[in-house]
C-alpha cells in the first residue's frame, strides 16, 4: 500500500493521479468542478451485521488472549500487477478473512493493547472515494472504475468492529513505537517494512527475535484455525455442493472435450465455480490419459481421448473463501477398461480404509498409514514391489508409485493451516470439527520401466472432503460415485447415449 495512498493526514490534493490506460488526462478546471456536484447521498443506513460476525468476534478474542500486551497487525494484501497496468485477481489474506469476514484489498485489522489484557480492534479500511477531490473518476481505483466500497461506518455496522481511515494507519502505528508489535508477514511490503522501522533491530539476534515475533503469531493463527466452527463447516459445505455439481457439468461435457482439449474441462468447471462462488480454490487440474500421471497438471492443454482416464481435481471456493477440493478418475468413454478398473478398484480400497481411519482421537498420520498400506499391499501383490509389505512401507518404496501423501487440512486454505505447530497437526490427533481430504493415488510413468508397458502411463486419484464429528467422520462429498460401478452408473446417466 503506497504512501500515496496513506497520507498522514487528509488533504484536498488529489489521491491518485488522473491517468486512463498508463497516459495522463487533461481535465479542465470546468469539469473538475462539475464533478463534484450533482451527486445523490448513496449512504446505507441501519445495516445488519454480516453472518460471521460473532464468530469474527470470538476468533478475535482468542487471538487476543494468545498475545496479551503486544500490539497484532494482520493485513489483508495488496493487488498485484500482473502486466503494466493490470492486474491480478484479489485474494485476502487467509487470517485477516478469518478475524474479519471482510475480503477486499489494501486494509488492515490492529488489535492494540489494553492495560487489562485485552485488545482493542480496529479497522483500517480504504473509504469510499472522495467526490470532492475527483479520485473517485479520475483514479485508478475510484469508485467509477473499480466499483463502489462500502463506507467506514457501512463497514462498521456489517462487519461489527470499529473503523479508520486506512491512510491513517502509519501515524498510529509510528504513534507508539514502544509497544511490541507482531504483523501477519507476506502480505504487504510497505507495512512490513514499516513495522522493522518500529523495532530496534541493531544487530543479528534482534532481528532473529523479531522474525520470531511475526512466526508465532502466524503459528498461532493457523493452530486456532485447525477447528472450524459450524458457520465455517457450513461454509465448506456449500463449497463442496457447488463443486458436485461441477463435476456432472463435465461429465456432460465430455462429448465437447474430446472435440477441443482439457481446457474445456477446465472452462466448464470454471463456469460453475464463478456461478456459484467466489473462485477455484486453486488451479484447476484437468489431466486426460499420462497428464494424470504428473500430480499438478494444471497446463490443461491435452487432448482428451477416447479410451483414456480423465483426472480432475477441482474445488469451487465461495465468496468467503472457503474451498472444496476434491478429484475424481473418470473414463472418457463410460466405462473402465478391465486394466484401468484393477488400478481405480486398488486405490479406491486405500480411499475406504483412510476414510474408516478418520476419527476423533485418531493420529492426524492415521489415515495415511492406512491408504499406504493397502496400496503397498496391491503393489506387492502385483510383482511390481518385493514384500513383505512391512518392508515396503518401513523402506517407501510404494512412493515411487504414490508420490504424495493421503491427505492435508482444508479450509480457507486448500492446504489448510500449513504452519501450524506440527505437534498438534500433523503428529496430532484429530478433533470434531477439523475438515481432511482423503486422497489416496496411484501413478504409473509413461517412461517408467519398472512396470508393465500397458501400465504406463495410467494415473488414478480418489479425492474426498471429510470432516470430522463426535461420532467419527462425515463425507462432504458423498454426492459424487466412488466405486468403479458407481462412477460408470453415473456417467451413463449424463454422457449422451
Amino acid at each position: 500500500m503506497s504512501e500515496q495512498q496513506r497520507p498522514e493526514a487528509e488533504t484536498n490534493a488529489p489521491v491518485f493521479s488522473p491517468r486512463k490506460n498508463g497516459q495522463a488526462q487533461s481535465v479542465s478546471d470546468e469539469l473538475a468542478a462539475w464533478m463534484t456536484t450533482g451527486w445523490a447521498d448513496t449512504e446505507l443506513r441501519d445495516l445488519e451485521p454480516v453472518e460471521q460476525a460473532g464468530h469474527t468476534a470470538r476468533r478475535r478474542a482468542a487471538l487476543s488472549a494468545a498475545f496479551p500486551g503486544d500490539r497484532l497487525v494482520i493485513p489483508s494484501g495488496q493487488l498485484l500487477t500482473r502486466s503494466n497496468d493490470t492486474e491480478y485477481p484479489f485474494r485476502a489474506a487467509t487470517d485477516y478473512a478469518y478475524l474479519t469476514g471482510d475480503t477486499t484489498d489494501g486494509n488492515c485489522l490492529v488489535l492494540t493493547p489494553r492495560a487489562d489484557g485485552g485488545h482493542d480492534a480496529v479497522l483500517y479500511l480504504k473509504p469510499r472515494s472522495d467526490r470532492d477531490n475527483g479520485e473517485f473518476w479520475l483514479g485508478g481505483y475510484g469508485e467509477l472504475w473499480t466499483g463502489r466500497r462500502n463506507s467506514l461506518g457501512e463497514a462498521a455496522d456489517l462487519l461489527g468492529l470499529p473503523t479508520a481511515d486506512v491512510r491513517t494507519l502509519p501515524g498510529a502505528l509510528r504513534g507508539d513505537a514502544s509497544v511490541t508489535t507482531r504483523i501477519v508477514r507476506g502480505h504487504d511490503t510497505e507495512l512490513d517494512a514499516l513495522v522493522d522501522g518500529l523495532r530496534a533491530d541493531t544487530d543479528e539476534g534482534a532481528r532473529a527475535k523479531s522474525a520470531q515475533l511475526d512466526e508465532d503469531l502466524g503459528v498461532t493463527l493457523a493452530d486456532h484455525r485447525l477447528v472450524k466452527d459450524e458457520w465455517e463447516i457450513a461454509q465448506l459445505q456449500l463449497a463442496v455442493d457447488a463443486t458436485v455439481r461441477g463435476f456432472g457439468d463435465v461429465a456432460r461435457a465430455l462429448p465437447q472435450a474430446k472435440d477441443t482439449s482439457e481446457r474445456y474441462v477446465e472452462g466448464t468447471f470454471f463456469l460453475r465455480a464463478r456461478v456459484e462462488g467466489n473462485d477455484v480454490g486453486y488451479g484447476t487440474i484437468a489431466a486426460s490419459g499420462p497428464n494424470a500421471t504428473t500430480l499438478h497438471w494444471t497446463r490443461n492443454d491435452g487432448p482428451v481421448r477416447e479410451g483414456d482416464l480423465l483426472l480432475l481435481d477441482a474445488g469451487v471456493e465461495t465468496t468467503t473463501l472457503y474451498t472444496a477440493d476434491v478429484t475424481r478418475t473418470m473414463p472418457i468413454s463410460g466405462t473402465f477398461t478391465d486394466l484401468q478398473r484393477k488400478v481405480y478398484d486398488l486405490v479406491y480400497e486405500a480411499q475406504e480404509a483412510g476414510i474408516a481411519a478418520v476419527a476423533p482421537g485418531q493420529p492426524f498420520t492415521a489415515f495415511h498409514q492406512a491408504s499406504q498400506r493397502v496400496l503397498a499391499e496391491g503393489l506387492v501383490e502385483w510383482g511390481l514391489l518385493e514384500g513383505p509389505v512391512d518392508r515396503v512401507l518401513e523402506l517407501g518404496l510404494q512412493r515411487r508409485y504414490t508420490l504424495h501423501g493421503t491427505g492435508h487440512m482444508l479450509g480457507l486454505d486448500v492446504h489448510d493451516c500449513a504452519v501450524s505447530r506440527q505437534e498438534v497437526h500433523l503428529y496430532g490427533d484429530l478433533k470434531p470439527g477439523m475438515v481432511l481430504t482423503v486422497e489416496p493415488g496411484l501413478y504409473f510413468q509413461p517412461d517408467d520401466l519398472t512396470v508393465p508397458e500397458e501400465l504406463r502411463g495410467i494415473g488414478v486419484r480418489i479425492e474426498d472432503d471429510v470432516l470430522v464429528t463426535e461420532e467419527g467422520r462425515t463425507v462432504m462429498s458423498a454426492g459424487l460415485p466412488r466405486s468403479s460401478a458407481e462412477v460408470e452408473a453415473w456417467l451413463a446417466e449424463r454422457l449422451p447415449r
